[in-house]
């Protein structure tokens, strides 16, 4: 996890790290091609990163109607209501405030409702070489908008 509270709801620290999202992408909860249904998407265990292609091996699967899908990706887009590979839509999402509140797996909504929760939130030192602009702080910033 990228940030942590010491106890729900009195302080959350911000560790700053990579917050584009890629901290959560190894396990993305997600709407089934098929039925609708809640599937995963998972690294796949017989497709590893090349060097050459810097692929991304991917699974999609979902446990309510047997639907598997195996997939190699040069790259993901991350940072939006969407699967980073198979672009389906996350399972995790509601509307809030006019916007889309939403999350890739269970931890980082974990996240969302720790900074949530929070009555102190603190910014931790920058982590050398990470980005300036953060996915999470424009998450953050859209649900205190």
């Amino acid at each position: 996890m990228t940030a942590s509270a010491s106890d729900p709801g009195d302080r959350f620290r911000d560790r700053r790290e990579r917050k584009y999202g890629y901290d959560f992408i190894d396990e993305v909860l997600v709407r089934c091609p098929r039925c609708d249904g809640c599937a995963v998407v998972l690294a796949h265990p017989g497709i590893t990163k090349d060097s050459e292609t810097a692929a991304y091996g991917r699974r999609l699967r979902c446990r309510e109607c047997g639907y598997v899908k195996d997939e190699a990706f040069g790259f993901a887009l991350v940072g939006g209501p969407v699967d980073p590979f198979f672009q389906r839509p996350v399972w995790l999402q509601a509307s809030c405030c006019g916007h889309v509140l939403w999350a890739y797996n269970i931890r980082h909504l974990d996240l969302l409702e720790a900074f949530v929760a929070a009555k102190l939130r603190e910014r931790g030192d920058r982590v050398a070489r990470a980005p300036a602009v953060t996915s999470t702080d424009v998450v953050y910033e859209s649900i205190f908008a």
